[in-house]
């Protein structure tokens, strides 16, 4: 669309030519195509496997910790008979070691599905590319007025 206000600057995509009328449209008033970045649109699933890597850290970090509250209450009862204290630190025990649990489980299905986010998003973008290449071939091979639509 030439002399169009929306391809101003964008002289050097003469790909417009090869969309169709309602492309060409929709482009014109989206403002144009936008000079492409280096390296163009790109999903990174590298900060959803981060983040899972990190909720697996944990995880891990937690089940040491676990390890070491067992630990440290061996023998605390031994010699403490009557003393009420002791039921005290047993029932503490118990809460903290459910409280453990309970954050390692969330920290296995957290990193489930922030890895199942990355696979996801990696596959969505994988469609797209190919159905904006199908659509470009379609788009050279019919024409200017023609292509899928």
């Amino acid at each position: 669309m030439a002399g169009h206000a929306g391809d101003a600057g964008h002289a050097g995509h003469a790909g417009h030519a090869a969309y169709s009328d309602d492309w060409r449209r929709l482009i014109g008033t989206a403002g144009g195509v936008p000079a492409p970045r280096a390296g163009g649109l790109r999903h990174s699933g590298g900060p959803w496997t981060g983040a899972a890597g990190t909720v697996e850290s944990l995880r891990t970090h937690m089940s040491l910790v676990r390890g070491e509250f067992a630990a440290a209450h061996e023998g605390a009862a031994a010699g403490t008979e009557g003393l009420g204290a002791v039921a005290v630190l047993g029932t503490v025990r118990t809460s903290w070691e459910r409280r453990i649990e309970s954050v390692m489980g969330e920290c296995a299905g957290l990193a489930v599905k922030l890895r199942a986010v990355a696979r996801d998003q990696g596959e969505t973008e994988t469609e797209i590319r190919s159905a904006l290449v199908s659509f470009a071939a379609a788009g050279a091979v019919g024409g200017a007025g023609g292509g899928a639509r």
